[in-house]
């Protein structure tokens, strides 16, 4: 038999101590592996790459098709005051409005607006803009070495008359087509006179402004065809010509006499 001593000394050997038992609630976590972190870093990376090319695949089996026709028809809403005249289209005449126009707000306007660009001052220099001393009559290419636009160089030697100004302010881009100014224009008329004004009095010598007869004129509306009741002078007929067979004073009627038939000409 094995001696009682013997077999416990053995025993207590074979016995694993207590701090080298593994335990999950004794266990401190363990540091996670740098390979592991670089796995997660890739995944996500491969993830990134794998959604961008997806998008870029799809971009190029799909194309967008905009409809020739919408599929909606919204139909324009009538006009206000219907039956009544069109407003015409352009600016109105400006000669009738330089009479009562005011040259102060046109230099309040000008200064607020416009100096942006151009310079008012006698032998100013020009800003993005040429400058507008003595425009008006000028040439549309008065200042010199200024870059004119294309469109503007088709003007050429033309004179900024108050028509043309009228025209090129009330909207630029459809006076010259293509201008690099973008300025959208000015749709009052009484601000486009009081601008045209101001203008005007920026000379040494202003341009007298239009008579009565000129301002008034592209607004006399052209007389009637039946002439009664228009207070429009008829031409005269020459002596010695036969009056037409309807007109008063022609006929018997009229103390006249009858007309004889003409002779048939003469082979």
């Amino acid at each position: 038999m094995v001696p009682r001593t013997l077999w416990r000394r053995t025993a207590a050997r074979n016995v694993m101590p207590a701090a080298f038992v593994r335990s999950p609630w004794t266990e401190k976590p363990r540091r996670m592996d740098s390979m592991e972190v670089n796995k997660g870093i890739a995944a996500i990376l491969v993830a990134g790459i794998l959604f961008f090319l997806t998008g870029l695949i799809g971009d190029s089996l799909v194309h967008e098709r905009l409809p020739e026709k919408p599929a909606l028809a919204i139909a324009a809403a009538p006009a206000a005051g219907g039956g009544g005249e069109a407003k015409p289209a352009g600016p109105a005449p400006i000669e009738p409005l330089l009479a009562s126009a005011n040259a102060q707000d046109g230099n309040q306007y000008a200064h607020r607006v416009c100096v942006a660009c151009h310079t008012f001052d006698k032998g100013g220099k020009p800003g993005v803009g040429p400058n507008l001393y003595g425009v008006v009559a000028a040439p549309h290419d008065h200042e010199e070495g200024f870059n004119y636009s294309p469109a503007l160089q088709k003007f050429k030697g033309q004179p900024w008359t108050f028509d043309a100004l009228n025209q090129w302010l009330y909207k630029p881009s459809a006076y010259a087509p293509g201008t690099r100014m973008s300025f959208a224009g000015i749709t009052s008329d009484k601000q486009r006179a009081d601008v045209i004004a101001y203008l005007r009095s920026l000379s040494d010598n202003p341009v007298p402004l239009p008579s009565p007869q000129e301002a008034n004129a592209p607004a006399t509306a052209a007389p009637s065809s039946g002439g009664a009741g228009t207070g429009a002078v008829q031409p005269k007929a020459p002596e010695g010509a036969a009056k037409p067979a309807g007109a008063p004073g022609s006929g018997p009627a009229a103390g006249g006499s009858a007309a004889a038939p003409a002779a048939p000409p003469k082979q």
